[in-house]
């Protein structure tokens, strides 16, 4: 498991396809939006914590379409089909190491996106971090799933958008209550049933992801 992981994490230095694409994407997004509405501070406290997770969707989507790339790119999915390794471990290390190039996308993304719309930082950073790791591990999670799925269609990519959009509906509600709540420097009791939802579908999702992968990639 940690040999696959470190695998994937050097791949993705060295290219540093994933994590580029989706910080330019989230900034591109997050000033396109500032610049064309004039909005007043109530209406940014209203629309942005939607806002943020639906920009943080549509970049996870870049990643998730390119998580299999250097397998199918590199010729090598037959041997990779074939090595004696459990794929379950395959499919966490895949969302592992995703995880942890959106989490520091998000972070990328979330500092001018504040400061284009002029959000001030007074809530609980500490908060707001447990959201973002629940949230893309959910996201993630559901999207490895179904790339996995989608591994040999010859129109992987808008099956995955397809398949990925109505499954992470859900979880967009979800953490976009618990930011909202955040922001709002509400109480944790007032949303924890938010929370509680993004944990169980992360949860389900991994477990599934794990039992499951298996059967996916051979079929």
């Amino acid at each position: 498991m940690r040999s696959l992981i470190w695998k994937e994490i050097l791949s993705e230095l060295r290219t540093k396809q994933i994590i580029s694409t989706m910080v330019v994407f989230g900034i591109s997004i997050s000033l396109i939006f500032a610049l064309s509405f004039n909005l007043n501070k109530e209406v940014v406290d209203l629309i942005s914590p939607g806002l943020f997770w639906i920009i943080i969707l549509f970049c996870s989507t870049l990643g998730i379409n390119r998580v299999f790339s250097y397998e199918i790119e590199g010729d090598s999915y037959w041997s990779w089909i074939g090595a004696p390794i459990d794929r379950g471990f395959v499919f966490l290390s895949k969302v592992i190491v995703l995880a942890i190039v959106l989490f520091l996308s998000e972070i990328l993304i979330a500092i001018p996106f504040f400061l284009f719309l002029n959000i001030g930082i007074q809530f609980s950073v500490f908060y707001f971090i447990i959201i973002l790791v629940f949230g893309t591990s959910s996201i993630l999670s559901i999207g490895c799933l179904v790339s996995g799925l989608a591994l040999r269609s010859k129109i992987k990519g808008s099956l995955i958008s397809v398949l990925l959009f109505p499954l992470t509906t859900p979880v967009i509600i979800a953490a976009t209550k618990s930011t909202e709540f955040i922001f709002n420097q509400r109480p944790i009791g007032e949303w924890s049933f938010w929370l509680l939802i993004l944990i169980t579908i992360s949860t389900i999702f991994c477990l599934t992801g794990y039992i499951l992968f298996n059967y996916f990639i051979e079929e």
